[in-house]
This record gives C-alpha cells, structure tokens and sequence, in this order.
C-alpha cells in the first residue's frame, strides 16, 4: 500500500507526483546539497495518496468536480461563492484516522523530548511546472506546535486548494482542478522571528541577466517581502567573482524595512510590529552572511541546472542560515523564442510620483485606487491598480490590469512577481501613491527610464518597438561600444551587440548615488554650514567615516556596470565636472571657485593633482582600486579627461600612481580623451603617456570652431563636419594609428549622420561609441560605411 508519509530525506525531484512540487525540491536539496554544506531544515511530507484518501473518506470527488462545473469561466462573476463553498466543503470534512496517525508519529520523531515548533506548508504535485510557479497560491502556517495542531494546519492547506487564486490560476495555466493533489511539508521551524529572512533570484528579475544573485532582506519572517508589506534591504552579487573568490557584492542598498513580523507570545500567531529605528538603519546580512548565501545559491543553481528563485532565513537562537525553499524561475526561462520590446516616451509631463520599476515596459490608462481585493468589481479592463500592497488573493485582479502600482515593496514582492508573469509594467514602493493618484486619472507609468519607475500625469505619447538585435548584421573592424552612466541599465544593456563601454560617465553615480562634494566628506568635522554638516551626517549614517561613503558607493556603480559587461572592457572616465556643476552638489559651495566660463575653466584632468581637489581624487582612484583588485574586474580601464598639456598628463600619472593607481600594474591601461586642439597637434607626445584615445566630438568640434555649444545664439554654427574639425579627426585617428594606439570616438553624430561615419571608417578609427538608443543605428551606418570602402579598394 502507499504510504502516506514521506521523510524529506527519502524523496527527490521524482517524486513530485508523490509529494507535490515544494517537499520534491526539499527532499532534492537535503539529498545533494546538504553533504556541500547548505542548511536546510528537517521534515517530512505528507504525500498525494493522503490527499486521495481524505477525498475518498468524505466523498468529496463528486461533489467538488459538480461544484467546479458551476463556475464561470468566462467573466469569473462567481468565482469567490465556488471557493468559499470548495473550502467550506473540506474545511468540514474529516482527516481519516489512518492518515492522522502517520502524521502524529512523524511529528513526535521530529520531537524527541518536547514539542517542536514547525511550518506546514502546501505542496501541490502541479508546483513548479516549467510554466507556472504556484507561488502563494496556497497557504502556509507557521510555528504550528502539538500534533493536533499539525494535523488542522494540514486539513487548512488542502482547503487552500480552492482559494479563488488558486482556482483561477489553474484555470489560466489550463490544469485540470481535479488532477491537482495537496500535500504539506512539515519542516522544523528557522526562527526568523528573532532575526531575519528573505528571498533571493539566481538572475536579474527584471532583464533575466544571468551572471548575478539578487538576494532581498527584512527583519523577522520573510511574509513581509513576498505581501510587499515593506521596503526591503536588496543585495546584489556577482557570480564570477565568487567562483573566482573575489569580493562578489557588487551593490548593498539598505530598505526601509518598516515593519518586523514575530509570533504573538500566547497563541503563537504572527503579527506585525513597528521595526526600531536601530534596525531598519542597519543591513539585514553582513558581507560574510552574504556571500555565504550567495555561494548556496549558485550551488542550487548548478544542481537544477536553471536559473532559480528561492528562500532563505536566519535562526535568531544559533544563527545559523537556512535555505527554506527553492524552485525554477518562470519568467525569463520561457522568455526564449518569444518577441520583445522597447519601449520609449515621446514626451514628459508632471511627475505623480515614484518607486523601484518592474520590467521595461509603459503603460497609459485611468487610475483605479483600491484598499482591497474585496473591492475589485470596480476595476475595469485595461485600467491601472494604485495600491498600498498585494497579496496572492489580489492575482485575478491583476490579470485585468494594464499595469500595477503599490506604496511599498521591493522587486521580489509579490506585485513585481505578478507583473512579470503578466508581462504588465508596475512600479513598488512608491510610498504615496494612493495620496497623489486619484482613481479616474489618466496617468502613464513608465518603467523604460532605468531603475526607478515614474508615474506620469495624463496619457503621454509612447512608442514601442519590436528589440530584435540577434540578425543584425556587426561589422568587421570597427568595435561598437556604448556610452553609459547609469548603473541601473547595466544589465538590461549588456545584451546590445556591442563591443563593451566605450565611455562611462562618473559624474551621474556621484550625483545621483552619492549626491554630496566629496570635499565635504574629507572635511566634514570643519564644514562651515550646520545645515549641511546635519544633512550630510543623515545621508552617511552608519559611516564612521565618511570618506569611504564616497568610496563604497562609487565603487558599486563602476562594478555593477564592469560586471554586467565583464570581461568586455569598461573604459571609465574619472570625473568631469565643471565647477558651477560641483557646486550644486551638497556641501560643493564650500570648495568651488565662482567661474566665468567654467567651460573653459577648472575641470578635468587640472583637478586632479591641483591641492584644491586632489584628495577628492584619491577617493576616485581608491574606488578604482577597489573595483579592479578586491573585486576582479580587470576590464575596467581608466581615461581622463580634458587635459590640456603633456605635463598635465605627466603629472596626472603621478598622482594616480600615488593613490594605488599606476598604469601597467595588474594591467592597468590609462587612456586619455583627445578632445582639444592641442591633444590633437600633440598626439605622438600624449602616445607615449597612454594607452589609447578617445576623441570627445563635442568639445573637439566647439574648440576647433571657438563655439560655445551652450550658447542658443550661435547653435547653429555647430557642425562635426565642418571641414576644420574633419581634418581634427582625419589628424587625430592618422597620429593615433601610427603610434599604434587604440583611438575610439565617442558621441551621437557616427548615428545620425551616415557621411560623417564614413569619414571616421575611412580614416582608421578603431571603435565609435554610442548612447544606448542609437548603437542598431549606429552599427548599421558603420556596416555601410565599411562595405562602402570595401568596394572603393577593390575598384582601386
């Protein structure tokens, strides 16, 4: 006779018929993964044949498939009346006695001397499937002690068989209701309540980047993350270097974590309490729980052979971490074949508000605010929920929604897990929009503009364009790159057909990561403005000093990008503010000369050995450093800008060489951009400081021509192919060639003006770089210019 008990320990993957999808992937993980190290807590299962069982005992397949022919399948007008009489149908039946004594004897061998607290989680056996994921759409009870206990929690998780969510989603994904089997895995309770939890993917969520581990963090039990309850801590780690035993964290971003979910002392049930400012201050996870997690993680990862998503938490009474829960990816493991698309506003308008962006698409429609599930009659077709949050009885609501947008939760709330399902645009953790966002607004939420989602007012104009890059067709020579400063598109970028980052910006991470001078954090104890000092103290909370603020958020943006295109090359360039731009930073006025032409004025590589800014220019390189040698990420190579002179280069590398950073240690290429007249007329001398160029058009152009490219009066004078800059850029690239020298341009013209990538392809450049929207342009106009001069020498 089958059993109807199974320890997690004697069952694996092929037993989810047996014991349903989440014990099968347990049992799996305690059978190979525990002998390497990872913690999984102990239990059993009760199986399928238990389930079948409890139905025969009651009677109940007649009744239960007669009640599921009553339901409406084309509006779902009485789904809620069909699941609550399916609940109440089994909620009233009895568990057969046979059943509950297997259950009560696996419960005390889990005792030994007392009771033991434990979960009981649902375990269908159509979990997991390649095409559905079935998170949440059953219950889960926590810290269930006493077999009476047990055995009640378990006759509640067959009950959530039929919660409307349930029924609905099989109804989506085409399941036949009856051939579905509930079976629980009881597991010995991990004390999250005493410390904290959380969940975590093997891929990025929202562009399916596969070569990092994002890992999401609150205090106490993990409910809180998946009902989108709180802002939590988000971790973000890079494979390749933990294979290679380098520091692997490329990003720590502390969440508000506003609330703690415990157990009530008398009756063992949770509740919610305010999290200490203490705590929602201070990460989660230290850097060694981290990676620590993160090494489990890709070894889960490796066992199942596909990108997964999974739970984790840690005991508060031993510390120890536990992987509570893991299971297949099901948004972008069945992305392939698929078609997708880009989407771009054509304008702007007022900005409602916003939060963290869940996918890359945009969405306009009448606004919809709603408190509860309860309320979903009033929802309309096409129309965009506002929230406070979602839980899994919000999922045939969200069906019908042309996007989703809540006041808290992060990207591995159940909102966001929802939208990517859907395929539908939200935008989480907004924190006020249900106060700003009215229902029957028309709004507009964008999720195309990085990683923070904006919710527009009024229906603006978009458009959305099939991405199809697999057939295009590359050039031979030439290497397109990018032009980025924007940590946030590094992953979803990476997969253009480009040869790497010809130019990445530094000034966007310092204004919009770090957002202070950095001045003002060498001299914080000496700042003169109290409002500031006060200001700058709340944003560096937690940094004793204050420097390596600036150091560790610098170096995040640089590797999150590096990594994202690793081992491609990352061609940095160090800082280029003007000085009115420093000043606008917090605490710049303090440290920045008022200029009268600042384009012209202290910038660029005059900053860096000058002792009004050179200290600022060691943090610069430390974060370099750091990025390059704790972390690995050797394809980072360093450029510097608008240096006038030979000697200003000379002594560039010498103050770099002085902070750590000398050219040709670990590889180390230094190149220098070529974007003034005199770089141009002293190529050979600037070659035998630096690695390569990379001509800055828009300088170049506006020096050759002595036009302010600011000034709207004479905008019109500005012009890339006017003869003058032409022979700049014919000079430039000959001097640069001859000196074998890697010389590379960067700047919009190479895509919008055919004839001047022509000129740039005849004359010898190596690489062009583009901003993002324009690189299929550009390598279209460089493929045509390469074959154009093809045709030209087989003629000559």
């Amino acid at each position: 006779m089958e059993g109807f008990i199974k320890r997690l320990s004697e069952v694996n993957m092929k037993d989810v018929a047996i014991v349903g999808g989440k014990s099968a992937s347990l049992g799996e993980m305690m059978h190979y993964l525990v002998p390497m190290g990872i913690n999984i807590p102990d239990g059993f299962a009760t199986t399928a044949f238990a389930y079948w069982t409890f139905l025969d005992y009651n009677n109940l397949w007649e009744p239960l498939a007669a009640l599921m022919m009553k339901l409406d399948r084309q509006n779902f007008s009485n789904l809620k009346v069909i699941g609550a009489a399916a609940r109440e149908m089994i909620l009233k039946a009895d568990v057969p006695e046979i059943v509950v004594r297997e259950v009560k004897e696996a419960y005390e061998r889990m005792c030994f001397l007392q009771p033991v607290a434990v979960a009981v989680r649902s375990s269908a056996t159509a979990e997991d499937m390649p095409f559905a994921s079935f998170a949440g759409q059953h219950e889960s009870f926590l810290n269930v002690t006493g077999h009476d206990a047990v055995v009640d929690a378990l006759l509640h998780c067959y009950s959530s068989l039929y919660t409307d969510r349930a029924i609905k989603y099989r109804e989506d994904n085409g399941i036949v209701h009856e051939k579905v089997a509930l079976c629980a895995c009881i597991q010995q309770m991990v004390r999250a309540d005493l410390a904290c939890s959380g969940v975590g993917f093997t891929l990025d969520p929202e562009s399916g980047f596969r070569d990092i581990i994002l890992i999401s963090g609150c205090w106490g039990l993990g409910e809180n993350i998946v009902q989108g309850n709180v802002d939590p801590d988000e971790f973000c780690v890079f494979k390749p270097g933990l294979l290679r035993g380098k520091y692997a964290i490329l990003s720590k971003k502390a969440g508000a974590k506003q609330l703690t979910m415990i157990y009530r002392a008398a009756s063992g049930e949770t509740m919610n309490v305010t999290t200490p400012d203490e705590q929602r201050s201070r990460l989660t996870l230290t850097d060694e729980e981290l990676q620590q997690l993160a090494r489990w993680a890709l070894l889960i990862e490796q066992h199942y052979k596909c990108p997964m998503d999974f739970e984790w938490a840690k005991d508060g009474t031993d510390g120890r971490l536990f992987i509570v829960q893991a299971r297949p990816e099901t948004v972008h493991s069945q992305k392939a074949g698929t078609k997708e698309y880009e989407c771009r506003l054509l304008e702007k308008g007022a900005v409602l508000a916003e939060g963290q962006a869940v996918g890359t698409m945009i969405a306009t429609g009448t606004a919809r605010v709603l408190n509860s599930p309860e309320e979903g009659g009033q929802l309309e077709n096409g129309e965009i929920i506002i929230t406070r949050t979602t839980t899994p009885d919000w999922d045939p609501l969200l069906k019908k929604a042309a996007a989703i947008v809540t006041d808290a939760g992060g990207r591995t709330s159940h909102a966001a897990i929802v939208a990517r399902e859907q395929g539908v645009p939200a935008i989480v953790g907004c924190g006020n929009a249900t106060t700003v966002i009215k229902t029957g607004m028309k709004i507009t939420v964008s999720c195309a503009e990085g990683k923070t989602g904006v919710i527009y007012e009024g229906a603006l104009r978009y458009e959305k364009t099939a991405s199809g890059i697999t057939d295009i067709e590359l050039p031979e020579k030439v290497k397109p790159m990018l032009i980025m400063s924007d940590p946030g598109q590094a992953f979803k970028l990476s997969a253009l057909p480009v040869a790497g980052v010809g130019l990445l910006r530094m000034e966007f991470m310092i204004t919009h990561t770090i957002g202070i001078h950095p001045m003002a954090l060498i001299r914080y104890p000496d700042l003169k403005d109290t409002a500031v000092m006060t200001r700058i103290g709340e944003l560096t909370a937690g940094y004793a000093d204050k420097k390596q603020f600036f150091v560790e958020k610098l170096s995040q943006g640089i590797s999150t990008i590096a990594a994202a295109f690793y081992p491609r090359e990352v061609i940095l360039r160090m800082s280029d503010f003007k000085t009115n731009e420093y000043a606008q930073l917090l605490g710049g006025i303090e440290f920045e000369p008022r200029e009268e032409n600042p384009m012209l004025g202290f910038r660029g590589a005059s900053r860096y050995y000058h002792p009004a800014y050179s200290p600022a220019f060691a943090l610069e390189c430390a974060a370099v450093r750091f990025v390059r040698e704790r972390m690995g990420l050797t394809n980072v190579k360093v450029m510097i800008p608008f240096c006038r002179t030979v000697a200003e280069g000379e002594s560039v590398l010498s103050a770099m060489a002085t902070y750590g950073l000398k050219r040709g240690d670990n590889g180390l290429e230094v190149y220098v951009m070529a974007e003034l007249p005199s770089n141009v007329m002293q190529a050979d001398k600037f070659a035998l400081l630096f690695d390569g160029f990379s001509i800055g058009s828009n300088d170049l152009t506006q020096l050759t021509l002595g036009i302010d490219r600011d000034s709207a009066m004479i905008s019109g004078l500005f012009n890339e192919e006017d003869p003058a800059v032409e022979a700049m850029l014919s000079h430039m690239i000959k001097r640069a060639n001859k000196s074998r020298r890697h010389i590379g341009l960067c700047g919009q013209a190479a895509s919008d003006l055919p004839a001047f990538a022509d000129l740039l392809v005849r004359a010898g450049i190596n690489s062009i770089s583009f901003n993002a929207d324009a690189v299929l342009k550009g390598i279209k106009n460089i493929v045509a210019a390469e074959n154009s001069l093809k045709r030209h020498l087989i003629l000559l």
